[in-house]
């Protein structure tokens, strides 16, 4: 269940992340059932929360609402009011180099299923190329957050279809993507082992194959 404006008011708020001319705060909300999260246009100004964040608002929250039981994706809470509404807290650290070779085996096959289950669903992100927009939750598995820039398409109708499959390529070559930064490459030694002594003789031709600090939480 989603906070009201006077239990936000009366509860413990950190920002998460402050909005610029447009978008709105992010804050984590510790009140007495729990920690959530509140994005918020309020603090752009009255005429920026009425109009602009009123319908940033509604557009986020629908897509949240298509995706409502994928794992992948935090479960929407409901509105605080016209220019704020509350998701569930899932903490996580935002994908990057330095996680290369600590994540699970499968856990970019896993956030490629939760991209083709939103795209099944007519939800594409559009913006999973930032790296504050992929985490591995505490349990290691993949999160997608912050909706603001995807779109919604009738998954039944067939321009529908057509534009989730066009532009739903964004969404997958992001994946690969991570795939390269966080995955081991082939020349990597197994985790926990030494790399292997540099060989002595000619480097291979031209085309061959050789043998061979967690960051900050962002849960939004």
């Amino acid at each position: 269940m989603a906070p009201s404006r006077a239990d936000v008011a009366r509860a413990t708020v950190s920002v998460l992340s402050r909005g610029g001319r447009w978008n709105p705060d992010v804050m984590l909300v510790e009140g007495a059932s729990g920690p959530v999260v509140v994005k918020d246009f309020r603090p752009r100004g009255r005429l920026v929360a009425a109009t602009l964040g009123r319908w940033l608002c509604a557009r986020e929250m629908r897509a949240y609402r298509r995706l409502d039981g994928l794992p992948v994706v935090p479960r929407l809470l409901g509105r605080v009011d016209d220019c704020a509404f509350a998701l569930e807290y899932r903490p996580g650290v935002a994908l990057s180099r330095s996680l290369r070779g600590r994540l699970p085996e499968g856990f970019v096959g896993e956030l490629l299923a939760g991209v083709r289950a939103m795209h099944r669903r007519g939800v594409v992100h559009l913006d999973l190329r930032h790296r504050s927009n992929v985490l591995a939750g505490e349990d290691q598995r993949p999160v997608i957050v912050d909706l603001g820039s995807a779109l919604c398409f009738d998954p039944e109708g067939r321009l529908g279809r057509w534009l989730v499959r066009w532009l739903g390529l964004l969404d997958r070559r992001a994946v690969e993507k991570w795939r390269v930064r966080v995955e081991p490459s082939g020349d990597e030694a197994p985790r926990g082992q030494p790399s292997p002594p540099a060989s002595a003789g000619p480097a291979p031709a031209a085309g061959t194959a050789s043998a061979g600090s967690r960051g900050r939480s962002r849960p939004m």
